[in-house]
């Protein structure tokens, strides 16, 4: 792999310390994020949020899905959204590490999808570490709830409000509780 690309290597989940000569290709990112969010969430259309996270991804948002602002993310290159998505006010997306939102999913107010997180080392603290997250097609978000690094939501599957997800739920089943667990299949 190309030790001189920092976004592949944190798309690789690469620790990647913040004393890293690429680090501040990251910083480049998260300044031109800062200043598009803070349109996004001046917007009063939903068509101008579209457009303006449409920028900040460098990705289509299609016109059948909607985001209503605020919309907070840090990153934003690394943001895949599908078709008739829905995601209600107030969500944060940390995705240094890659969030992809397949079709038709629903994601409720003040969810948090996080692909950062940090070595348990103290040296080490303050470097990152990212892995992934997708949300599989129809898979429900329940408000306000946390989905953390390298997460997949299944096909259908339902996560309940409040829930805190730190291991894969399958398809067609809810999940709910901290640290989730398994409440019901789908039928």
């Amino acid at each position: 792999m190309d030790q001189s690309d920092i976004f592949k290597r944190l798309r690789a989940g690469k620790v990647i310390s913040l004393n890293d000569p690429g680090f501040r290709e990251i910083d480049e990112v998260v300044n031109r994020t800062i200043r598009l969010s803070a349109q996004l969430n001046a917007a009063v259309e939903i068509q101008q949020v579209r457009l303006l996270l449409s920028d900040i991804t460098g990705q289509n948002i299609d016109d059948s899905t909607t985001i209503f602002a605020p919309f907070y993310t840090n990153f934003g290159k690394f943001i895949s959204i599908g078709k008739h998505v829905f995601i209600n006010h107030a969500c944060s997306f940390l995705d240094m590490g890659g969030i992809t939102i397949e079709d038709h999913v629903l994601i409720g107010p003040r969810v948090n999808l996080v692909t950062e997180n940090h070595p348990a080392n103290p040296a080490d603290r303050r470097s990152l570490i990212t892995k992934p997250i997708l949300i599989k097609r129809n898979a429900w978000l329940g408000a306000n709830c946390t989905i953390l690094p390298g997460v997949t939501v299944g096909e259908n599957a339902i996560v309940a409000a409040g829930a805190v997800v730190s291991k894969d739920v399958a398809d067609n089943v809810i999940v709910g509780g901290i640290p989730a667990k398994f409440i019901k299949t789908i039928n």
